[in-house]
């Protein structure tokens, strides 16, 4: 498979990681849209939100669990915004479930 995230996680390709469990992994975004842009995805592979099931759920599950933990370790206070796109209409770029956590400042209230 030629995903870039799979890639990441089996580290053939280097990140900046900030969290790795059992079931997902976290790293810096390299192109950040706030002071805090991390990526969080699943370690095993699902396409989309449209690729979440019930054989796969709790996988997804567990990174909703997750990602309050790793904003708290990465001092976010005031709160963070978490961001999926999910197929070509939504300007997802890598075919791998994964969720944008940004924070570290006041968001826009603009989602474009």
């Amino acid at each position: 498979m030629d995903c870039l995230f799979c890639k990441i996680i089996a580290g053939e390709i280097p990140s900046s990681a900030v969290w790795s469990d059992e079931l997902c992994y976290a790293f810096r975004d390299i192109a950040p849209q706030a002071p805090v842009h991390i990526l969080v995805v699943p370690k095993v592979h699902i396409e989309s939100v449209d690729g979440i099931n019930a054989e796969n759920s709790a996988v997804a599950a567990h990174i909703f669990e997750t990602i309050p933990k790793i904003a708290a370790a990465e001092g976010i206070s005031g709160g963070y915004r978490v961001v999926s796109n999910c197929g070509e209409n939504a300007c997802q770029s890598v075919h791998h479930l994964h969720f944008h956590i940004l924070g570290g400042e006041k968001l826009s209230d603009r989602m474009a």
